[in-house]
Protein backbone atom coordinates (compact mmCIF):
# COMPACT_ATOMS: atom_id res chain seq x y z
CA UNK A 1 0.00 0.00 0.00
CA UNK A 2 1.16 3.77 -0.75
CA UNK A 3 2.15 5.55 1.90
CA UNK A 4 2.96 8.73 -0.53
CA UNK A 5 -0.95 9.21 -1.31
CA UNK A 6 -2.09 9.60 1.89
CA UNK A 7 -0.16 13.32 2.25
CA UNK A 8 -1.94 15.90 1.47
CA UNK A 9 -0.30 19.29 -0.62
CA UNK A 10 -0.97 22.31 0.77
CA UNK A 11 -0.64 24.97 -1.85
CA UNK A 12 1.03 27.97 -0.67
CA UNK A 13 0.03 31.66 -1.26
CA UNK A 14 1.06 33.32 -4.79
CA UNK A 15 0.40 29.66 -6.71
CA UNK A 16 -2.20 29.58 -8.55
CA UNK A 17 -3.91 25.81 -8.97
CA UNK A 18 -5.96 25.29 -12.36
CA UNK A 19 -7.45 21.41 -13.30
CA UNK A 20 -9.49 20.78 -16.12
CA UNK A 21 -10.55 17.54 -16.51
CA UNK A 22 -7.06 15.49 -16.41
CA UNK A 23 -5.52 18.47 -17.41
CA UNK A 24 -3.39 20.07 -14.00
CA UNK A 25 -1.72 23.57 -14.29
CA UNK A 26 0.47 25.13 -12.00
CA UNK A 27 1.49 28.73 -11.47
CA UNK A 28 3.52 30.42 -9.00
CA UNK A 29 6.45 32.75 -9.66
CA UNK A 30 9.67 30.87 -11.16
CA UNK A 31 7.21 29.58 -13.97
CA UNK A 32 3.91 27.44 -15.12
CA UNK A 33 3.93 24.00 -15.50
CA UNK A 34 1.06 21.59 -16.70
CA UNK A 35 0.96 17.51 -16.88
CA UNK A 36 -2.11 15.29 -17.21
CA UNK A 37 -3.48 13.49 -13.76
CA UNK A 38 -3.97 9.46 -14.63
CA UNK A 39 -6.92 7.99 -14.91
CA UNK A 40 -6.75 5.52 -12.24
CA UNK A 41 -6.43 8.51 -10.04
CA UNK A 42 -8.46 11.02 -8.06
CA UNK A 43 -7.34 14.15 -6.95
CA UNK A 44 -9.61 16.38 -4.46
CA UNK A 45 -8.80 19.85 -4.08
CA UNK A 46 -10.42 21.37 -0.57
CA UNK A 47 -9.29 25.32 -0.36
CA UNK A 48 -6.04 24.85 -1.48
CA UNK A 49 -5.63 21.19 0.04
CA UNK A 50 -4.89 18.65 -2.47
CA UNK A 51 -5.73 14.30 -1.33
CA UNK A 52 -5.07 11.93 -3.86
CA UNK A 53 -6.96 8.75 -3.79
CA UNK A 54 -7.03 5.46 -6.25
CA UNK A 55 -9.97 4.87 -8.38
CA UNK A 56 -11.92 2.12 -7.15
CA UNK A 57 -10.47 -1.25 -7.95
CA UNK A 58 -7.20 0.71 -9.01
CA UNK A 59 -3.73 0.16 -7.27
CA UNK A 60 -2.71 3.18 -5.01
CA UNK A 61 1.04 2.96 -6.40
CA UNK A 62 -0.21 5.33 -9.21
CA UNK A 63 -1.75 7.75 -6.73
CA UNK A 64 1.69 7.91 -5.06
CA UNK A 65 3.30 9.13 -8.47
CA UNK A 66 0.95 11.83 -9.10
CA UNK A 67 1.37 12.89 -5.73
CA UNK A 68 5.01 13.25 -6.11
CA UNK A 69 4.78 14.87 -8.95
CA UNK A 70 2.43 17.42 -8.52
CA UNK A 71 4.24 17.94 -4.95
CA UNK A 72 7.53 18.12 -7.36
CA UNK A 73 5.66 21.09 -9.61
CA UNK A 74 4.40 22.85 -6.77
CA UNK A 75 7.78 23.53 -4.92
CA UNK A 76 9.53 23.94 -9.00
CA UNK A 77 7.36 26.87 -9.01
CA UNK A 78 7.23 28.48 -5.51
CA UNK A 79 11.66 27.64 -4.59
CA UNK A 80 12.52 25.94 -7.81
CA UNK A 81 15.46 22.99 -8.20
CA UNK A 82 18.59 23.14 -8.18
CA UNK A 83 21.50 21.23 -9.38
CA UNK A 84 25.67 21.63 -9.20
CA UNK A 85 28.12 20.29 -11.06
CA UNK A 86 32.21 20.42 -10.58
CA UNK A 87 34.74 20.15 -13.40
CA UNK A 88 37.80 18.17 -12.51
CA UNK A 89 40.97 17.83 -14.20
CA UNK A 90 43.79 20.15 -15.41
CA UNK A 91 42.50 22.70 -18.07
CA UNK A 92 38.61 21.92 -17.71
CA UNK A 93 36.51 24.95 -17.41
CA UNK A 94 32.93 26.23 -18.44
CA UNK A 95 31.25 29.65 -19.25
CA UNK A 96 28.12 30.50 -19.60
CA UNK A 97 27.48 32.48 -22.93
CA UNK A 98 23.31 33.37 -23.34
CA UNK A 99 21.42 29.94 -23.65
CA UNK A 100 25.11 28.15 -24.73
CA UNK A 101 27.12 26.56 -22.43
CA UNK A 102 31.12 26.31 -23.52
CA UNK A 103 32.87 23.74 -22.08
CA UNK A 104 36.62 22.66 -22.28
CA UNK A 105 36.91 19.26 -21.31
CA UNK A 106 40.21 17.60 -22.30
CA UNK A 107 38.81 17.14 -25.98
CA UNK A 108 40.34 18.59 -29.22
CA UNK A 109 37.40 20.39 -29.61
CA UNK A 110 35.13 22.88 -27.29
CA UNK A 111 31.65 21.27 -26.75
CA UNK A 112 29.12 23.34 -26.96
CA UNK A 113 26.25 22.45 -25.26
CA UNK A 114 22.52 24.35 -26.21
CA UNK A 115 20.81 24.72 -22.99
CA UNK A 116 17.08 24.11 -23.27
CA UNK A 117 13.96 26.70 -22.79
CA UNK A 118 13.24 26.26 -18.63
CA UNK A 119 16.33 25.46 -17.38
CA UNK A 120 19.03 28.37 -17.00
CA UNK A 121 22.91 27.94 -16.44
CA UNK A 122 25.09 29.62 -14.39
CA UNK A 123 28.78 29.62 -14.49
CA UNK A 124 30.15 31.49 -10.81
CA UNK A 125 33.33 30.25 -11.38
CA UNK A 126 35.19 28.70 -13.94
CA UNK A 127 34.97 25.21 -12.47
CA UNK A 128 31.37 25.21 -11.37
CA UNK A 129 28.15 24.49 -13.29
CA UNK A 130 24.06 25.86 -11.77
CA UNK A 131 21.74 24.14 -13.27
CA UNK A 132 18.14 25.72 -12.20
CA UNK A 133 14.82 25.59 -13.19
CA UNK A 134 10.68 25.03 -11.99
CA UNK A 135 11.22 21.09 -13.85
CA UNK A 136 12.86 19.16 -11.74
CA UNK A 137 12.92 16.29 -14.61
CA UNK A 138 14.54 18.76 -17.26
CA UNK A 139 16.47 20.48 -14.61
CA UNK A 140 18.34 16.47 -13.90
CA UNK A 141 18.34 15.56 -17.06
CA UNK A 142 20.74 19.16 -18.47
CA UNK A 143 22.74 17.91 -15.55
CA UNK A 144 22.60 14.61 -16.82
CA UNK A 145 23.59 15.25 -20.27
CA UNK A 146 26.45 17.77 -19.27
CA UNK A 147 28.02 15.43 -16.88
CA UNK A 148 27.54 12.61 -19.95
CA UNK A 149 29.86 14.60 -22.00
CA UNK A 150 32.99 13.36 -19.87
CA UNK A 151 31.59 11.30 -16.32
CA UNK A 152 34.55 10.95 -13.81
CA UNK A 153 37.12 8.18 -14.46
CA UNK A 154 38.05 6.01 -11.62
CA UNK A 155 42.22 6.28 -11.81
CA UNK A 156 43.06 10.02 -11.63
CA UNK A 157 38.69 10.90 -10.99
CA UNK A 158 38.51 13.89 -13.78
CA UNK A 159 35.63 14.60 -15.75
CA UNK A 160 32.49 16.44 -14.49
CA UNK A 161 30.77 15.97 -11.38
CA UNK A 162 27.67 16.12 -9.39
CA UNK A 163 28.74 18.19 -6.34
CA UNK A 164 29.15 16.21 -3.13
CA UNK A 165 29.03 13.15 -5.49
CA UNK A 166 32.43 10.67 -4.68
CA UNK A 167 34.03 8.64 -7.39
CA UNK A 168 35.47 5.50 -5.50
CA UNK A 169 39.35 5.28 -7.20
CA UNK A 170 40.59 2.59 -8.50
CA UNK A 171 44.42 1.28 -7.78
CA UNK A 172 46.64 1.58 -11.29
CA UNK A 173 48.25 -1.79 -12.89
CA UNK A 174 51.12 -2.49 -10.78
CA UNK A 175 54.78 -3.74 -12.66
Amino acid sequence: MSRIASYPIEIPKGVEFERQDAKVRVKGPKGDLSMDLHPSVEMNNDDGVLTFTAAPGDSTAMAGTMRALINNMVTGVTDGFEKKLSLVGVGYRAQAQGGRLNLQLGFSHPVEFEVPEGVTVETPSQTEVLVRGADKQKVGQVAAKIRGYRPPEPYKGKGVRYHGERVVMKEAKKA
